[in-house]
């Protein structure tokens, strides 16, 4: 092992199901749009290809406590997601044998500084501030796919305070998670720890300090977190 001139900062995971092992998380990325009405409410075309963004790996942040509020925004928003963890690397992996390399699935909140974000859009630059910032990747424990199978159907919902706000089917996905993966590898070669957040359904809305934040996906798990007021 290497002599560092400082002690190396924690490696960043998430929970597993039933177990006190964790995962642990390389790489964080993100689908946009790959659900039509999502697409639609934020005045895009729903039949583009897929494209995706990053978070950092300690973006990540477990569902089960406080999520602060980040710094620099007044219109935070929540964007339920299905999470897949990567279990086995590969490039240019073919859809048909996508679904191999998958390791497990869980429920992901894509925080988002939406403000931010709109900001970034109309001046052509990266969207890295508004989506990449300090626990802006919550996940709930993950489920390992031996045990949840690979689902391609299913509900996927978020309430606020207890009202829904997002609810749709995994089978509206414009681009199912075997496509993911295939489109994903071939950019670049996906490795173990590797976490996908494959998109959102219509819905997403302003998130304030004390909300408190339920969701979760058929069969894959639930979240249940409430926004506390301000970074830790």
């Amino acid at each position: 092992m290497p002599d560092f001139c400082f002690a190396p900062q924690p490696q960043p995971s998430v929970g597993i199901a039933n177990s006190t092992d964790r995962f642990p998380v390389r790489r964080i990325f993100c689908v946009g749009r790959n659900y039509a009405a999502h697409a639609r409410e934020l005045g895009n075309d729903d039949r583009e290809p897929p494209f995706f963004f990053t978070k950092p790996a300690d973006a990540v942040i477990d569902d089960c406590g406080p999520v602060p509020y980040p710094p620099l925004t007044n219109n935070l928003h929540h964007e339920i997601e299905l999470v897949v963890a990567v279990g086995e690397g590969g490039a240019n992996i073919a859809a048909g044998e996508a679904l191999k390399h998958v390791w497990g699935y869980g429920v992901g909140v894509d925080l988002t500084r939406r403000d931010l974000q709109d900001e970034a859009k109309k001046m052509a630059r990266p969207w890295d501030w508004s989506k990449g910032f300090d626990n802006s990747a919550v996940c709930s424990a993950l489920i390992a796919a031996d045990k949840a199978g690979n689902p391609d159907s299913g509900r996927i919902w978020l309430s606020v305070n207890g009202v829904e706000r997002q609810s749709g089917d995994l089978a509206d996905m414009i681009w199912p998670v075997a496509d993911i993966i295939a489109f994903c590898s071939q950019s670049m070669t996906l490795q173990k720890g590797d976490l996908i957040y494959t998109g959102t359904p219509a819905g997403v809305s302003e998130l304030k300090v004390g909300d408190h934040v339920t969701g979760g996906v058929e069969g894959m798990g639930t979240i249940d977190f409430t926004v506390s007021g301000g970074a830790s």
